[in-house]
């Protein structure tokens, strides 16, 4: 027997895309043989949470280096691919295996908790005269995703995002990067510059 309630809303004032979500779980038990009741109560804060996303020329030495500065290890390795989800300062750190691009920005982005928030933000940016490139469902890092890209004045990639379940393909989208001409594009156009596809492993996505 449980109850679960959901409080969405701004912080401090900021876009909608950038909300916090309180949930509150309360379950309620027994223990022993006495019949005496237990509750446990828990409360989890999902925040969304700004992505950079980085070429990088050697993904080991990469992860050996991100995960002593932000003291927390991969939270997905792949070959040729990592994230870190960093709670302090909330950050979504992936980085790309692109040799000869080490040190570069591949895109950037803002993770968002749910596809409600990805089509909100897409009627938004699209009011807003800005074009957007729409991918619903699609497969990119190792994952099925939501998301929204808009291109800024200096050709800066940024999409707005959320995972949806993880996948054993790096999945491809042909349209979005033909411009930054990575090595692993120029190979076969992976949807942040990488490899396509690779066998799955236990990482959380």
């Amino acid at each position: 027997m449980g109850a679960v309630m959901s409080i969405t809303g701004n912080v401090l004032g900021m876009d909608p895309i950038l909300r916090t979500v309180l949930t509150y779980v309360e379950e309620v038990g027994t223990l022993g043989g006495d019949g005496s009741s237990m509750y446990v109560s828990q409360v989890e804060v999902v925040m969304s949470r700004m992505q950079l996303a980085l070429n990088v020329d050697d993904l080991d030495q990469a992860v050996e280096f991100y995960s002593k500065l932000f003291n927390v290890a991969p939270a997905k390795r792949k070959p040729g691919y990592a994230n870190f989800a960093v709670a302090e300062p909330p950050l979504k750190l992936v980085l790309l295996e692109n040799p000869g691009q080490g040190g570069t920005i591949n895109h950037l982005g803002v993770e968002v908790e749910s596809s409600d928030t990805v089509h909100s933000e897409i009627a938004r940016l699209s009011g807003e005269g800005l074009f957007t490139e729409e991918e619903i469902n699609a497969t990119c890092c190792f994952a099925t995703q939501d998301k929204v890209w808009v291109t800024g004045p200096a050709g800066e990639k940024w999409e707005v995002y959320t995972v949806l379940a993880d996948s054993d393909t790096f999945g491809t989208t042909p349209k979005l990067l033909e411009t930054n001409h990575s090595p692993a594009e120029e190979s076969g156009s992976a949807c942040c510059g990488t490899t396509e596809s690779a066998p799955v492993d236990a990482a959380a996505r």
